[in-house]
């Protein structure tokens, strides 16, 4: 008696073909952009503040060592070296070195920056021991990482 007839029942699903291929690019691209933390700081770190500063280009080259007193009080009060999550001794400076050189290419093994993050309370004897052994291992450009000048009050 009704002029119009129902049609076909469409289906009211949605497409769940491509979901797994979205969340795995999704994934992807997360696991990609998500930078971890490199280092796990066992020093004691107050930075002198600096009144002119220059950003590096290429951060691949640049190797961190840290010098300050360790945070664990049973390793003493005397500032230690800090490299890649471990302590070590001003005589093992060249062999870190010439290990974080290994993990760059020919080229740009000899453009290495070794960048000291070192203590405001440290003292300056350590940093020449530092130094004069990064010479030895020829690693001559040396950047001393500082937070920019304090705002006067």
């Amino acid at each position: 008696m009704s002029k119009f007839k129902k049609k076909s029942e469409s289906s009211q699903d949605i497409p769940t073909a491509a979901l797994p291929d979205i969340i795995f690019m999704l994934l992807f691209f997360f696991m990609v952009t998500t930078v971890l933390r490199e280092t796990e700081l066992k020093v004691e770190q107050r930075i002198p503040r600096a009144e002119q500063l220059v950003k590096l280009e290429k951060k691949k080259l640049v190797t961190y060592l840290y010098v300050g007193a360790p945070k664990d009080q049973s390793l003493g009060s005397e500032s230690r070296i800090q490299a890649n999550d471990a302590f070590i001794g001003i005589d093992g400076i060249v062999q870190w070195v010439n290990q974080e050189k290994s993990k760059l290419s020919e080229v740009e093994r000899d453009q290495i920056t070794v960048s000291m993050k070192v203590d405001e309370e440290t003292k300056m004897g350590i940093i020449v021991d530092i130094q004069t052994e990064l010479r030895e291992a020829n690693a001559r450009k040396i950047m001393y990482a500082a937070p920019t000048k304090a705002k006067d009050n």
